[in-house]
C-alpha cells in the first residue's frame, strides 16, 4: 500500500490529508504535527469566505478562481446540509465596506447574493459615516475550531492516522513515505528553506453578543464575524512580526474601530483574545519537488503560503495538491 505522509494539521493539511483519501482511496495517509487543531493559525481565524486577488500575486486568475469555485462548492455544500451545524459552516449576510470602490472581487459571482448599497442605505445603517461604499453579500461563515474537528473526525473514520510531534528534519521520512506533502506553512522556511514566506500578525478578540447574526467586514482593519456561540472582532496585519503575546493596545483599537462601526458591540463582554500569524508567500505554492541526496530522493508536494485566505482557499488547493499526489503516486507505480 502506498503511504502518504502530511506534514501540517491546519486547514490546509487536514483538507489536503482528507483529499487525498479522497483520490488515492488505496493509499495510508499520516498527519504528522506538533500541533492538532488547538495550536494552529487556523484555529483562531474569524474565517469568512471573501478571497481577494490582495494575497494572490502571482497566481493567474483562472487557476485562482478554480480554487474559489471549489472551495464555494465546498462550503455552500455544507452550510445548506445537514452537516451545517456540526461541520461550524453557516450562511451569513454580510457588509462589505471600503472608503474606495470594490470592482469586481474575485469572490462576486460566486457568492450567492452580491449587492452594492446605494447612498440612502448607507446612511440608513450609519455606514457612512465611515465608509463611500457598501455591498451586502450573502456568503458562508465557517467557525474554525468546529470546522477543524469535523475535518479530523472525517479523516480518522477513514482510516488516517495522527502522529503528534515537531518535525525538524525531513530525512526522517526518507523510505517511510512514498510522497510527503509540505503544509507546514510558515515551519517551510526552516524545513526547506524557503526564504519567500514570512509572517503576517494579526490578533482578535472573541466577545458574548448574540444578538449579531451578521458580519462586517471592512478595510480599516475592522471586522465583526459572528462565530456560533460568540462573536469575532479584529484586527490588525503586521508584515514581518512573529510576535506571539497578546498586544493590550492591539485589543483596545480592535474594540474601538469595531464600536464605531457597530455601537451595538459595545459593553459585550470578552470571552478570549487570541493572536495568530498568517503565513504569506507570493505566490502561493503548490507545486511538486523532488529532493535528491546521493541515492536517495523524496518526492514532496507542496501547498502552503494562503495569508489571510487560508479558510476560503483550503478546499480548492486541497484538491489541486491531491491531483498532484495522485499523479506522483501512478507514476511510481508504473516503474
Amino acid at each position: 500500500m502506498a503511504r502518504v505522509v502530511v506534514i501540517g494539521a491546519g486547514v490546509v493539511g487536514l483538507s489536503t490529508a482528507v483529499n487525498i483519501q479522497r483520490q488515492s482511496p488505496a493509499c495510508h495517509v499520516t498527519i504528522v504535527a506538533e500541533d492538532i487543531i488547538d495550536g494552529t493559525t487556523s484555529v483562531g481565524a474569524g474565517a469568512i469566505f471573501r478571497p481577494t486577488a490582495d494575497y494572490l500575486p502571482g497566481v493567474d486568475k483562472e487557476r485562482a478562481m478554480k480554487w474559489i469555485r471549489d472551495g464555494w462548492d465546498h462550503f455552500s455544500s455544507i452550510a445548506l446540509s445537514a452537516h451545517a451545524g456540526p461541520a461550524g459552516v453557516a450562511v451569513t449576510p454580510s457588509f462589505m465596506l471600503s472608503r474606495t470602490e470594490i470592482k469586481d472581487p474575485l469572490y462576486k459571482d460566486v457568492v450567492f447574493t452580491f449587492h452594492e448599497l446605494s447612498k440612502d442605505e448607507m446612511r440608513r445603517l450609519g455606514f457612512n459615516q465611515h465608509f463611500n461604499f457598501g455591498y451586502l453579500v450573502t456568503t458562508i461563515v465557517i467557525t474554525t475550531k468546529i470546522y477543524l474537528a469535523w475535518l479530523l473526525k472525517g479523516f480518522q473514520e477513514n482510516g488516517g492516522k495522527i502522529e503528534k510531534k515537531l518535525v525538524s528534519d525531513i530525512n526522517e521520512f526518507q523510505g517511510r513515505c512514498d510522497v510527503l506533502v509540505n503544509c507546514s506553512a510558515l515551519g517551510s522556511r526552516e524545513l526547506f528553506g524557503d526564504k519567500n514566506i514570512y509572517p503576517n500578525r494579526g490578533q482578535l478578540l472573541r466577545v458574548k453578543a448574540p444578538w449579531i447574526n451578521y458580519s462586517i467586514y471592512t478595510d480599516n482593519d475592522a471586522y465583526i464575524i459572528p462565530n456560533q456561540d460568540l462573536v469575532a472582532v479584529g484586527g490588525c496585519r503586521e508584515d514581518k512580526n512573529s510576535d506571539k503575546s497578546i498586544n493590550e493596545m492591539d485589543s483596545k483599537g480592535i474594540i474601538e474601530r469595531c464600536c464605531k462601526i457597530c455601537p451595538s458591540l459595545k459593553g459585550a463582554e470578552v470571552s478570549s483574545t487570541w493572536v495568530g500569524l498568517r503565513p504569506i508567500r507570493s505566490p502561493l505554492r503548490i507545486e511538486k519537488e523532488v529532493i535528491r541526496d546521493k541515492a536517495t530522493k523524496l518526492t514532496v508536494v507542496h501547498n502552503y503560503g494562503h495569508c489571510s485566505d487560508g479558510i476560503a482557499l483550503s478546499w480548492g488547493t486541497a484538491l489541486e495538491a491531491a491531483s498532484i499526489v495522485k499523479g506522483c503516486l501512478q507514476s511510481q507505480s508504473k516503474l
